[in-house]
């Protein structure tokens, strides 16, 4: 066996055996395989696809390329959520502590922000002290006596997909669907995930633009969880305007403590809603979602959600006091309301947009060496299909720059599209895959 026939065999588009697909993922994890190679191979599966057995082969290679969690022994089902990344996306805040305080444990690694998307570490880092960055040991410690542990990605786990995640960006791959599912799938199933939640972005401000890409990307992904002998559920959720009102790490950290406290947006209330209904349900907490909904709810209106989010805080180091009390999060030296300039409906608010001039404020990183300012970001103060009279407060920037704070309104402003006419606001979700 060697890698130009496997190359040549998916060039010609046809099916790989699972032995196949095992020994190229162990010459990438081994560094036997040259980078020219893994992209020839990358761009045949871009341009012929994959079977689901065949992506779902490639998954568990990637997964076992190196580290395995194993959590059978803590807990009695591994519940994890994952999204496909958003702008003012910070449902994990709200939906583990919830899901946590309902009984089901919840042991969730993250990642960070690359891109316009935001990342989870990125937010939670923002609380000063609070330690992503934990042992093996401290994990399983913290998931056995609280039942909620949030931590950062270790490099053991699927080390392959990192490599070739890495190749995909410069070799014009990175819009293959297998190739997405699988790096997806690879770490939730090296993590231990035994049900998993996906929450797949759609539109604007999402990796999948348009609504048939991301059906297909989910099919898949659960066509993976099934064959793998996981229960896996995707939704598809909306992201052509941003989630909630604020983007930015500490914004969005302040709105989700808002949000524990039942003063959230109500868009981003009911996505969380949502979303851990789902979790219950596939973690085998509620018979049924109507079932979940009523814990979920009772469960964030007692309080229970938000004094399980305060014990992770103060149990990874973060400074309760930021989070009881929210004013004291770092604030950016300029913050500008910039109001209407027109009265009318908003027809669209560009999630790219959004995202794209949070980065540019410094609450996100275009590469992975870019550091963060926690306290810059803007709140967007409208929906989709709301009317609004000249005037009125638009959107506010929370700036540490004169000059990115002039850029960032003018794009903000031409993010903002508007209609004589009403318009229908936006789905939140278009459709459940399972």
């Amino acid at each position: 066996m060697n890698p130009v026939d496997i190359i040549i065999k998916k060039r010609d588009k046809k099916v790989l055996s699972q032995e196949e697909i095992n020994y190229f993922i162990q010459g990438i994890t081994k560094n036997e395989i040259p980078d020219y190679q893994m992209a020839a191979w990358a761009m045949a599966v871009l341009l012929n696809g994959m079977t689901d057995q065949e992506t779902t082969d490639l998954t568990l290679a990637m997964a076992h390329s190196g580290q395995m969690i194993d959590l059978s022994n803590v807990i009695p089902i591994e519940v994890d959520k994952h999204s496909t990344g958003g702008v003012g996306d910070k449902t994990t805040l709200v939906v583990e502590p919830t899901v946590a305080a309902c009984g089901l444990p919840v042991a969730k690694m993250s990642g960070r922000g690359l891109g316009f998307s935001g990342g989870t570490l990125d937010k939670m880092e923002s609380i000063p002290g609070f330690r992503t960055n934990i042992s093996e040991d401290e994990f399983i410690r913290l998931l056995k006596t609280t039942g909620l542990v949030l931590a950062g990605q270790t490099a053991d786990l699927a080390p392959a997909d990192g490599k070739l995640y890495a190749l995909r960006d410069v070799s014009g791959t990175v819009p293959s669907i297998p190739l997405i599912a699988s790096s997806v799938m690879s770490k939730k199933i090296a993590g231990g995930a035994r049900a998993i939640v996906l929450d797949v972005k759609v539109g604007l401000g999402a990796f999948m633009k348009n609504l048939e890409d991301a059906r297909q990307l989910s099919r898949l992904m659960v066509s993976i969880g099934k064959l793998s002998g996981r229960k896996v559920v995707a939704l598809l959720s909306d992201m052509n305007q941003p989630l909630g009102n604020a983007v930015g790490n500490a914004l969005e950290v302040k709105e989700a403590i808002a949000t524990l406290h039942g003063q959230g947006p109500k868009d981003f209330t009911a996505h969380c809603i949502e979303v851990a209904c789902h979790m219950l349900v596939v973690g085998e907490k509620a018979a049924t979602l109507d079932d979940a909904k009523k814990l979920v709810i009772d469960t964030l209106q007692s309080g229970r959600s938000w004094e399980k989010f305060h014990q992770l805080v103060v149990n990874q180091g973060g400074d309760a006091a930021y989070v009881d009390d929210p004013e004291k999060f770092a604030q950016a030296r300029l913050i500008e309301t910039v109001p209407a300039p027109r009265s009318g409906y908003l027809k669209e608010i560009n999630a790219q947009t959004v995202g794209e001039t949070s980065v540019e404020l410094g609450a996100g990183r275009m590469k992975k060496t870019d550091s963060i300012d926690p306290a810059v970001g803007i709140i967007i103060h409208h929906k989709v299909g709301d009317q609004v009279q000249k005037g009125q407060a638009l959107f506010t920037i929370h700036a540490n720059d004169e000059k990115k704070l002039a850029d960032a309104r003018k794009r903000l402003l031409g993010a903002h599209l508007w209609s004589d006419e009403k318009v229908d606001p936006l789905p939140l979700f278009y459709g459940v895959i399972q």
